[in-house]
């Protein structure tokens, strides 16, 4: 190899180290932030590729793909998320969807309860409160809504 070709190579090789180290902060400070707000680290699933907020707390964020969570309620993730962020509260939610019963409901916002354990989830004019503890780990995105009792039934059978 010549020595043109192995300085080439040696400049790939730290463009590519360089850009898997930057894809990392943001995996990482994605759910960091959201701690600096006083909101738990998994209100937003593990696939974020790509965040921005504004000064006045505007977010958009994207993730690999739309997905689906199982907390109390299945919760569908689209694949581009945006909203408001301020201490303890997202106002302005778009992009996160909860099934209740046999429908899909837009969560529009998130708020810490002060004092309590708990985070309140607002559908529009209707809320419904739930243990922080949910949240307190990164959620893995699933790429379809059966796919954990799928997962549990196969385990089960074994």
């Amino acid at each position: 190899m010549s020595r043109a070709q192995s300085f080439l190579a040696a400049a790939l090789l730290f463009c590519v180290v360089t850009v898997s180290r930057s894809e990392t902060v943001i995996l990482s400070s994605v759910h960091d932030m959201l701690v600096k707000f006083g909101l738990p680290k998994g209100l937003i699933p593990d696939t974020v590729t790509t965040y921005s907020l504004a000064d006045n707390g505007k977010f958009e964020l994207e993730l690999e793909r739309s997905c689906y969570v199982h907390f109390d309620n299945l919760v569908y993730y689209d694949k581009k998320i945006s909203g408001i962020l301020t201490y303890g509260a997202i106002s302005d939610l778009t992009g996160i969807q909860a099934k209740k019963l046999f429908v899909w409901v837009s969560v529009t916002g998130i708020e810490m309860d002060p004092g309590s354990d708990e985070i309140e989830f607002h559908v529009g004019f209707l809320s419904e409160k739930l243990p922080v503890k949910q949240f307190e780990e990164i959620p893995t995105c699933k790429k379809s809504a059966c796919a954990d009792r799928i997962q549990r039934a196969s385990i089960a059978e074994v």
